[in-house]
């Protein structure tokens, strides 16, 4: 920890060293500029050491490591709001509620995204191009809730005529109910890991656990086109993250999908289980395999395929936030019909919303790349096709993107 830090967060608590007993650390000798403050810091138990009895002023901080010591410090009651905003993400995900940072006028924080993307279909010999523009407004409501708005529009260039599209995308609300976590309002639910549904929902979603979590969520779908529905959805899933291994298995029930005004009577059941592991904090590998169960007019649908499964592996990934960082993954797709309503690919998955959607299988890779701080592009290629009406219908996809982050 840097000097200034040190004499700065000592200061903050407010009480001598004197008071405390003796400095725990055998590296920082009673001579040395930092050992009141280091000893006062160690007996407040904001800071520990490395365990071995030493304090190891020397060594390199991480940013999480830094949190941490700021949220001890927090909790003890100390005025590090200067650090407090800093380090705002990193507390946020050590499960820090951090308030009124800085003592600002408002508490209401906007950010945003730019998004150019072009994309080649080899199935309807199209390359489309558009550009996407959103602003988030994150407000705090209290020490436990808070709300979040985001306003997109849409650019698209395909016909040469400037389609242009501005919407109220998402508003909902984040918090706590006693020892649940809550979701509510409008907001992108990813269902199964994104396998099942990975789109706008009105709807609800409740949790309870850290390590072993359970999850029930209820919504509608409402990212479907004009003319199709996604239907109304209930299910619950158990979850549990095990050090490099993270395991989930859930149950999603998908009612009244389908082509408006034709066949919007479509019911579609659906269990899944997966996984993934990170072997070094580069190389992860996933999977997951789903269970379908759908009907029509209360009678089961036969032939579009009932299971199916899924494997990806991932080699680091591009971080906004760092220029240089870069990643790689590769995924691979084999789902009948009735395993998914809304996947999260970017590949054509040739579904069509209920009754008639055909499955898919395949593959794709890809690669980002942090060319700046909040300048990240993504280069990908999709090769997939159906699996039931008609098999030789096949497509190839060139994806890329550049994104813009503040």
């Amino acid at each position: 920890m840097k000097k200034s830090l040190v004499l700065a967060m000592a200061m903050a608590l407010g009480v001598t060293a004197s008071a405390y007993a003796a400095n725990p650390f055998s590296d920082v000798p009673a001579g040395h500029w930092a050992y009141d403050s280091i000893n006062k810091l160690a007996a407040a138990g904001v800071i520990e050491g490395y365990g071995d009895s030493t304090f190891g002023g020397d060594k390199l901080m991480t940013r999480y490591e830094m949190a941490q010591i700021v949220a001890k410090a927090m909790a003890k009651g100390a005025n590090v709001d200067k650090l407090a905003a800093e380090f705002a993400d990193e507390l946020d995900n050590l499960g820090v509620r951090v308030a009124n940072l800085e003592k600002k006028a408002d508490n209401v924080k906007v950010t945003g995204e730019l998004r150019y993307r072009y994309t080649d279909s080899s199935n309807d010999g199209n390359a489309d191009n558009d550009l996407r523009s959103r602003l988030w407004v994150n407000g705090q409501i209290n020490d436990d809730w808070s709300y979040t708005g985001m306003i997109e529009n849409t650019q698209d260039f395909t016909n040469n005529n400037g389609d242009e599209k501005t919407e109220f995308a998402r508003a909902y609300v984040e918090g706590k109910i006693g020892g649940l976590n809550v979701t509510a309002g409008r907001y992108n639910a990813f269902l199964a890991n994104g396998n099942i549904y990975d789109a706008k929902a009105d709807g609800v979603e409740v949790s309870y656990g850290d390590k072993v979590k359970v999850t029930g969520f209820a919504g509608k779908g409402t990212d479907a086109t004009d003319d199709a529905s996604f239907g109304n959805y209930c299910g619950g899933e158990l979850s549990g993250a095990f050090d490099k291994l993270n395991l989930a298995a859930g149950y999603v029930n998908f009612k009244d999908m389908g082509i408006k005004n034709v066949d919007t009577n479509v019911d579609n059941a659906i269990w899944y289980v997966g996984g993934d592991y990170d072997f070094d904090g580069n190389v992860a590998v996933s999977g997951m395999y789903l269970k379908g169960d759908m009907s029509k007019d209360d009678k089961d649908v036969t032939g579009i395929g009932s299971d199916g499964w899924t494997a990806g592996l991932t080699y680091k990934g591009a971080d906004a936030s760092e220029a240089g960082s870069w990643g790689l993954y590769a995924n691979y797709y084999d789902l009948g019909g009735m395993t998914y309503v809304a996947h999260t690919t970017d590949a054509n998955s040739f579904g069509d919303y209920g009754a008639d959607n055909q499955g898919f299988k395949g593959w794709g890779v890809g690669t980002n790349y942090a060319f700046a701080k909040g300048i990240v592009g993504t280069v990908a290629y999709y090769d997939t096709q159906s699996k039931t009406q008609d098999k030789d219908n096949h497509d190839n996809i060139v994806w890329a993107d550049l994104t813009f982050t503040f």
